[in-house]
């Protein structure tokens, strides 16, 4: 390093907080190229001497931000820990060479805020800018796969992003629905064939693992020169070879952690999701019937039954697609958290049993299990097999052979025309008989597919979702829009399989906090449960009902007739509500609840008979009744409101309509009999309690009509019906007058607009 500015500038003195009282001022910055020397002010000397050197002189330094006010640095300057030199290295500081004849005062301000903006540059001295990157896309080579690692959408972010070119190779997405002009019109250029891409490109995009002969493409290309893409090290150890040979970075996509963070870049996951999907549809493609029962003037159809073993992404996917073609699914997974998953996609959830053991792994895979669990499950496939018509593998353990879950003898239970998906091919299998790649039909006539594509089965799709997390995960390695690999991010250390062509070990896994679990009693003893007699059942179930009825009947006994009527009346409607509320399906939960809450606005009724005065309430007492007939009208209206929109947005476009315009026949009618008994002052109380009972039942059936998305929207018009006949009823048992009524009626359409 040669100093540029040898003689040492006097400036004006330096703030206090600038200096340090032992001497030199120490700032331990990590800047490159060059440093700066401030030295505290000698005795009776008000000045501040400033140095600056650098080893490069004619490259052009960047811009790291507009000249500020120095004070605004000061902190991050003087956080940094004291050393021994004052050195300052920095690429910026090369924009100062003739520090020592420009004015110090105006000089040293901007100074600081450079240096203050490179501070935070943490990035290598081999960093890429965006603007200097090219990306190339190979196509795929293997006979078969029509995936592409980048589709156009790919392309237009990271030009927005502001890489500087994509190379994609000819022809790369033509299988995959994407032309080549798609990837012109969207700033790629084409090249002929994947050398050409090679000597262009630094980062080389990929689906699968590349061949010996396309990995040696990684040692013409530029820096970064760096390979992604999936390269499943334990089966590819050749390719893995000829990559570090090449010298080239290899960020392995199957290497990625499975943590919350890297779930945007999570390929793996992708493809498993689309996997699981495709199992299915090549499954019912094989089976020689519906999935889905049906009756028809033929005669009944039963569903089929569909068993996934491996509650993964994978297979997730093949349950809720089974489920919507309507099977009956069963799935079976070691890892406890899955038994939530697969009850909620309405699934049975299969286990074990005599054995208790969980088998949660790392990275979203069980674990080996011990013999005793395996020997239970085997049973439990054993009699399944039996049973059900489509079985789907999906069992992996990282590493190794997949595990052989379905026997010979297994398939040879198995019906004819039975069929076993087997997503674990590509690792062996999960069946005796998978061979991978092809479609096996067993003696007995149960068909074993294996293939080892079914991603690429769903080319387009697959190619969308590798690219969207392909491109999340480029333009996440590095910072402040440099490419370079950075250690400390665990995501891309986690993926980076070897770099600069040295492989690396492999990180350890991320930590993940577990809940302690909690301790048990000191002097808890298991109790042995002994099963009944069946005298001892029927004993106590009589025990239960003679109980319950001495305790109604002292209860009877001890109270009067009015707390009695009360209690019945409570009891009856407990009942009720309980088992029509209990059939409402989860996804009209929300639906429910607000009719619930519209429904509930009826007790309002309760403050019109305190209803008085004459258009406006006289009283206090009047004034507060007022009010909670106004709050109940919200209620009520509101309630309803928002309960038809949440059943419109299960609408889709070609659905019958539901001629809700015919309800005026049962409210013209309510408003006959009740407003005719108003004018003509009949003798009303038979009315008004048929009116309270027509009311009730409406209700009841309103929240019964919620069970299912088919009667829903009914069930909402009956509860509007329900609501309104109650209100009626009561008006015509209170007998207001005129203006009482009015009243009522400016309250009801305030209400209405405010709900």
């Amino acid at each position: 390093m040669r100093l540029l500015t040898a003689p040492l500038v006097h400036v004006r003195p330096l703030p206090p907080l600038l200096l340090q009282p032992t001497g030199l001022l120490r700032l331990a910055v990590p800047l490159r190229d060059a440093h700066v020397e401030c030295s505290r002010p000698a005795p009776g000397n008000p000045t501040a001497a400033v140095r600056l050197a650098s080893s490069r002189t004619s490259s052009p330094a960047p811009t790291y931000g507009k000249p500020t006010r120095l004070s605004r640095h000061l902190p991050l300057l003087l956080s940094r820990p004291p050393v021994t030199s004052a050195r300052l290295v920095s690429a910026a500081c090369r924009s100062w060479p003739t520090v020592a004849a420009a004015s110090a005062a105006a000089t040293l301000p901007r100074l600081f805020a450079t240096l203050a903006a490179a501070a935070q540059d943490t990035a290598p001295a081999d960093a890429v800018p965006y603007a200097a990157l090219t990306v190339g896309v190979l196509a795929e080579t293997l006979p078969g796969e029509r995936r592409v690692a980048l589709t156009p959408d790919g392309v237009r972010l990271l030009r927005r992003k502001g890489i500087g070119a994509v190379v994609v190779q000819r022809g790369a997405g033509s299988a995959a629905g994407f032309p080549d002009a798609a990837y012109e019109a969207a700033g790629a250029t084409l090249a002929a064939d994947a050398a050409a891409v090679a000597k262009q490109a630094g980062v080389l995009l990929k689906v699968l693992p590349p061949t010996p002969a396309e990995a040696v493409l990684a040692a013409s290309a530029p820096a970064p020169r760096t390979w992604v893409s999936l390269v499943y090290q334990h089966r590819n150890p050749e390719a893995v070879e000829a990559l570090t040979r090449s010298g080239a970075s290899v960020l392995a996509l199957d290497y990625i952690p499975r943590i919350s963070r890297a779930q945007a870049f999570d390929v793996l996951s992708s493809m498993a999701n689309i996997a699981g999907y495709r199992a299915v549809l090549e499954a019912a493609h094989s089976f020689g019937s519906f999935l889905t029962g049906q009756i028809t003037a033929a005669g009944k159809i039963p569903p089929g039954k569909v068993l996934v073993i491996g509650a993964g992404v994978a297979g997730l996917s093949a349950v809720v697609t089974a489920r919507r073609m309507g099977a009956i699914v069963r799935a079976f997974d070691t890892r406890s958290a899955a038994r939530e998953q697969v009850d909620s996609l309405g699934a049975e959830f299969l286990e074990v049993t005599g054995v208790s053991e969980s088998g949660d792994g790392g990275g979203g895979y069980a674990k080996e299990m011990s013999k005793e669990f395996v020997d239970a499950e085997m049973k439990l496939f054993a009699e399944q097999c039996k049973d059900v018509d489509i079985v789907v593998t999906t069992a992996l353990i990282p590493g190794k052979p997949a595990p052989k879950l379905i026997t010979l003898e297994m398939v040879e239970s198995m019906r004819p025309g039975s069929v076993v998906v087997d997503l674990a091919a590509e690792a062996g299998g999960n069946c005796a008989l998978t061979e991978p790649g092809k479609v096996v039909v067993s003696p007995n006539g149960v068909t074993i597919i294996g293939y080892t594509d079914l991603p690429s089965r769903l080319p387009t799709q697959s190619s969308k979702l590798f690219s969207n997390n392909v491109t999340k995960f480029l333009l996440s390695v590095g910072s402040d829009s440099r490419f370079y690999i950075d250690h400390n991010d665990e995501v891309v250390r986690g993926a980076l399989l070897a770099q600069n062509g040295s492989l690396l070990p492999r990180p350890a896994p991320p930590k993940i906090a577990v809940a302690p679990a909690a301790p048990a009693a000191k002097d808890a003893k298991k109790e042995e449960v002994k099963a009944l007699t069946p005298f001892q059942k029927k004993a106590s179930e009589v025990a239960v009902v003679t109980g319950a009825s001495a305790l109604l009947l002292e209860l009877g006994y001890s109270a009067g007739p009015a707390f009695m009527a009360s209690l019945t009346t409570l009891t009856l409607a407990g009942l009720v509500g309980y088992r029509v509320v209990w059939g409402v399906v989860p996804a009209l939960h929300s639906p429910l609840m607000s009719v619930t809450n519209a429904i509930s606005g009826i007790v309002g009724v309760g403050g019109m008979f305190y209803l008085g005065g004459g258009l406006v309430p006289y009283g206090f007492a009047q004034l507060l009744a007022a009010i909670s007939v106004l709050l109940a009208n919200i209620n009520i209206f509101g309630g309803f409101i928002i309960s038809q929109r949440m059943l419109d947005m299960f609408r889709r476009p070609g659905d019958p309509s539901d001629h809700a315009a015919l309800y005026v026949a049962p409210a013209a009618l309510f408003g006959v009999a009740f407003l005719g008994s108003l004018a003509f002052a009949a003798q009303a109380t038979g009315l008004v309690q048929a009116g309270y009972l027509v009311s009730s039942l409406l209700c009841m059936s309103s929240l019964a009509g919620l069970a299912s998305q088919e009667t829903a929207r009914a069930g909402n018009y009956l509860g509007i019906l329900g609501v309104f006949g109650g209100v009626l009823a009561a008006l015509v048992d209170a007998g207001f007058s005129a203006w009482v009524l009015a009243q009522f009626g400016l309250l009801t359409a305030a209400g209405a607009g405010v709900g």
